[in-house]
């Protein structure tokens, strides 16, 4: 038997601050998941006053205000949140792709959790399963990992 070390998070970074940045765009879907966000947030112990909600068009749009905000050092992590649904074009591989290499440099240019709660799907009956009803909560989700990577990152300090 060794003696390995297990570091791992946990939901309890109820003193954490965070920004929640949301695309007004699918906005019937995203509000779903806001929603889902904020619930799973205060649930854990977080109070109204720690959370910030910062609105933008667009999915496409996160990535930069999400560096706006990391950069502040305010916060200890930034919850997206948004919904692209393909259509008929390529435009859904522009702005979903855009978005989460976007918001995969944010966190680590800014050394900041960056959760992942945008929608990437083909229809928007599968956006539905996935903000509240068959597939769960995906902005609930995206808190759930905030809450996680916060947690983990002061257990791993520097």
């Amino acid at each position: 038997m060794t003696d390995i070390r297990t570091i791992e998070g946990d939901y309890s970074a109820t003193t954490a601050r965070f920004a929640i940045v949301v695309s007004r765009f699918n906005g019937f879907i995203v509000d779903s998941l806001l929603r889902g966000a904020l619930d799973v947030l205060r649930r854990h112990g977080v109070e109204d006053k720690s959370i910030e909600v910062v609105q933008v068009p667009g999915a496409f749009e996160l990535p930069l205000v999400a560096k706006r905000l990391a950069a502040t050092r305010r916060y200890d992590a930034v919850i997206a949140l948004g919904a692209v649904i393909r259509g008929g074009t390529a435009h859904f591989d522009y702005v979903a792709g855009g978005c989460a290499r976007g918001l995969a440099e944010v966190a680590l240019s800014c050394d900041l959790p960056v959760t992942f709660g945008v929608l990437t799907v083909d229809t928007i009956e599968q956006a539905i399963e996935r903000a509240g009803t068959k597939a769960g909560n995906k902005g609930a989700d995206a808190a759930l990992t905030a809450l996680e990577m916060v947690s983990l990152l002061r257990k791993l300090g520097g």
